[in-house]
């Protein structure tokens, strides 16, 4: 191999070889950009006005850098997880300058361009890992990852002025012995056959020569790997090789192919009067970007540009010399061959993956587009809240969407996120609640009891949820909650609350005999039968009647166990009718004849309960009604009227979460006092940890 004429030459010969041209080096995507649009060249490598990056492009860009980790990665024996790469690609995106999105149509601001970044590059990675056979069943050997080349190279027979300037992603030695350059392609569909002649004649020939030039080594073969990011409907592999085999001839042939553009790309560069031509048939470019630039040069002087100082002078001499002309470019035929690889279908998670669930939730909404940041965390008892940060342009129904996804990336079975907006130090934020294994009890403690004010729990702030006996707005209280779901113990814990903070008397009716030890307490009376309940309840309407009439008030508190079983089983009907014998005549013999007849009508269970709930409050009445069942024909839309203060334990379904406090979520909670609360006490719903009293 002969010398290459510019090699050897001192600094100052260097500095005098390069003035004679308007850059001092020349790549594959320089070359290209010449071919396929002139003007946009210039603006780009001659004025220095680089164009914005789609969303796309960025995520193509994005996707080299996270497989450059990768087979480094490799390299050394270790294995990265889709986890891994998705991370460095978020935070690659993340780091992006607003200044360098292009704004699209489909993508009309920042936030949208990230969003499709972030989908699209996932799309790839996914690709990636589940194909990367078609990478890894071949290599014997990595010879380097993303290798910088600047070299004089010899094209075509002749020495090229000013030296080729190549990054070139992967080398590998195969099994059967052979060096290998890789290219990595991100595409949307894959290339036609002239496209991809195109990149095997003139981008292969590029990174091979500068390869030989710097090492000495022969490269046998180029592979294009294209990688699809929109899905193949029809279950093939998104990943395709295209193999190039670098025979003699195949070399010659794509040498003089290279040489051409090239030529005349020298020739450009080294006149200064060179009309570089608008292509309006580039799709790649933005025309009014382009023609915005190329106004600028009709009346601007070239301190206006970003142009090396060591040009400026050149460069000037174009600003007075702009004149058309046209070009032609032919685009040859050359041998594409490629061998598809067969898929294989791998299932990736979170769960083995060394991060926080801060992490974790942030990665799996980022995997949708969905950017957010966990901006505080607070431990509670039977869950931990996350507060999220969401970005400026995300909507927050697209966070709801993937509810279960975030719950997937957690293995939980759910994830509560909160309907409204939490405001926590002057910020909003959404709030996330996951479910854990609770470790610790919220013991019953005397000291949280100020007044009648009755705790019931505590937050995952650690604030303390109360319910306020002499609050008229929250005069009454429903609870639901299946079994185990912590509902007695809730009852147990207010009972015993009531009773130090001075309750006068608490009357329980048990229809299930739960809380039979309460009976042997002072001003506790505890009823089970239903005909007790029936007479009980008749009573104490007659009482709050009687307090009404004389202004007076008792506290009385009145738990009302499984009320929805117990209103079912009471009397109806012709079961109220009260029956009396009455004289109706006399006999003969001067006896009265008598008569069974109805007299008077009872109040029905329910009829009572109502009224107690309607007007017992101003006399002192405090109800706590606890059911198991979550159903529209027990807890109305009247009955929720009469108990402002609504609490629902975990319960089967969502719908019945949503008949009880009117939103999801009560479906999700841990059981064992895990609560969710709704009262006017409080602006929004709030999830706490009952109290348990042993």
């Amino acid at each position: 191999m002969s010398q290459h004429a510019y090699k050897g030459f001192t600094k100052e010969e260097y500095d005098e070889l390069f003035s004679n041209f308007l850059i001092d080096s020349w790549s594959y995507s320089k070359l290209s950009a010449f071919a396929r649009n002139e003007k946009a060249f210039e603006m780009n490598y001659i004025f220095g006005i680089r164009s914005r990056n789609s969303a796309t492009t960025i995520a193509g860009q994005v996707y080299h850098e996270a497989l450059c980790f990768y087979f480094n990665k490799k390299q050394l024996g270790e294995e990265m997880t889709l986890v891994d790469l998705e991370t460095i690609a978020f935070e690659s995106i993340d780091a992006v300058p607003a200044n360098q999105w292009k704004i699209q149509k489909t993508t009309p601001d920042v936030d949208s361009c990230k969003k499709k970044a972030l989908s699209t590059v996932v799309s790839l990675l996914k690709n990636f890992m589940v194909e990367a056979a078609t990478y890894n069943d071949e290599i014997a050997e990595i010879l380097f990852i993303e290798l910088y080349c600047n070299e004089f190279l010899t094209i075509n027979g002749v020495d090229i002025p000013i030296p080729c300037h190549a990054k070139i992603d992967l080398g590998i030695r195969t099994k059967d012995g052979k060096n290998v350059i890789i290219d990595h392609k991100s595409k949307m569909s894959y290339s036609t056959e002239e496209e991809v002649a195109l990149s095997a004649g003139v981008q292969a020939m590029t990174y091979i020569k500068s390869y030989e030039a710097k090492t000495g080594t022969n490269i046998d073969e180029f592979w294009f790997v294209e990688n699809k990011y929109s899905q193949n409907k029809d279950g093939s592999p998104q990943l395709r090789n295209f193999k190039i085999t670098l025979d003699k001839d195949t070399r010659i042939l794509y040498e003089a192919l290279l040489y051409e553009p090239l030529r005349r790309l020298i020739q450009a560069l080294r006149d200064p009067d060179y009309v570089y031509m608008i292509n309006n048939d580039d799709n790649f470019t933005d025309k009014a970007e382009l023609y915005d630039f190329w106004a600028r040069t009709m009346i601007s002087e070239v301190e206006d540009f970003n142009v090396e100082d060591a040009k400026k002078g050149l460069v000037a001499k174009r600003l007075k010399k702009i004149r058309d002309s046209s070009i032609s470019i032919i685009t040859p035929k050359v041998i594409k061959n490629f061998k598809e690889n067969a898929s294989k279908f791998i299932q990736y998670d979170l769960s083995s993956s060394d991060m926080t669930t801060e992490q974790k939730i942030e990665h799996s909404l980022r995997s949708f587009g969905t950017i957010v940041n966990v901006a505080h965390k607070f431990d509670g008892w039977s869950s931990d809240t996350y507060l999220l940060e969401a970005s400026a342009g995300v909507k927050i129904a697209s966070i709801h969407s993937h509810r279960l996804d975030i719950a997937n990336a957690l293995d939980v079975a759910n994830v509560r996120l909160s309907q409204d907006l939490m405001v926590y130090e002057g910020k909003s934020y959404l709030a996330v609640d996951v479910s854990k294994k609770r470790t610790r009890d919220l013991v019953f403690d005397k000291s949280e009891l100020h007044g009648f004010k009755i705790p019931l729990g505590k937050d995952n702030f650690n604030n303390t949820i109360i319910w306020d006996l002499e609050n008229h707005s929250t005069p009454h209280m429903i609870i639901c909650g299946a079994t185990g779901s912590g509902k007695s113990v809730q009852i147990n814990a207010i009972i015993e609350y009531a009773l130090i903070a001075g309750v006068e008397k608490v009357v329980i009716f048990d229809p299930k005999f739960e809380f039979m030890d309460f009976s042997r307490r002072l001003n506790v009376e505890v009823y089970n039968d239903i005909e007790q309940v029936e007479d009980e309840m008749a009573k104490l309407v007659d009482e709050m009647n009687d307090l009404v009439k004389t202004g007076k008030k008792r506290k009385t508190l009145v738990i009302f166990d499984e009320f929805a079983d117990a209103v079912s089983a009471s009397r109806s009907g012709k079961e109220l009718n009260e029956y009396e014998m009455v004289t109706v005549g006399y006999y003969k013999n001067g006896m009265p004849k008598m008569k069974r007849e109805q007299t008077g009508e009872l109040k029905s269970l329910e009829e009572n309960l109502k009224i107690l709930l309607q007007k017992g409050r101003s006399s002192g009445f405090r109800i706590v009604a606890a059911t198991q069942r979550a159903s529209v024909k027990v807890i109305t839309g009247d009955a929720k009227v009469n108990f402002p203060v609504q609490i629902c334990f975990r319960v089967p379904k969502e719908t019945d979460s949503r008949v009880v406090i009117d939103e999801a979520g009560a479906e999700s909670l841990g059981g064992m006092g895990d609560g969710l609360i709704k009262s006017p006490e409080y602006p929004n719903l709030i999830r706490f940890q009952s109290f348990y009293k042993a």
